[in-house]
C-alpha cells in the first residue's frame, strides 16, 4: 500500500504545480492543458480569466488528494480497497465542485 500511497502524494503534487502556471496566466489557449471548453477556447480574454478562477480549485484537489492519502495510510486495519476508494472519493468530489463552480463563473462572463 505504500507504493500506492506514494503515487496518490505525486500525483496530488504534481495537480498542485500544474496549476501554477493557469493562475500566473501563462498558459495560452491550447488543446491539451486547462479549462478546454468551446467558449474558453474562442476567446482569450475568457481563457485567461476562467483558467485563474480554475487554478485555485486544482491546486486544492491536488493537494488534498495527497493530504487524504497520507492521513488515511496511517488508519489502523484499511483495507486496499476502501484506502485506494476513499482517496479517489476525495479527488472526484473536491474536482467536480471546482469543474461545476468554474463552469458556473464561465457562464456568468
Amino acid at each position: 500500500m505504500s507504493g500506492l500511497m506514494a503515487f496518490y502524494i505525486i500525483f496530488g503534487v504534481l495537480l498542485a504545480i500544474l496549476a501554477i502556471p493557469l493562475w500566473n496566466e501563462s498558459i495560452t489557449p491550447n488543446g491539451l492543458y486547462g479549462f478546454r471548453v468551446k467558449k474558453t477556447m474562442e476567446n482569450e480574454k475568457i481563457w485567461y480569466a476562467v483558467n485563474k478562477y480554475f487554478a485555485p480549485w486544482l491546486a486544492a484537489v491536488g493537494l488534498l488528494t495527497a493530504f487524504a492519502a497520507a492521513c488515511m495510510y496511517y488508519v489502523p486495519g484499511i483495507s486496499l480497497d476502501v484506502y485506494s476508494l476513499s482517496v479517489l472519493a476525495v479527488f472526484v468530489l473536491v474536482f467536480f465542485l471546482g469543474i461545476v463552480k468554474t463552469a458556473r463563473y464561465m457562464n456568468s462572463l
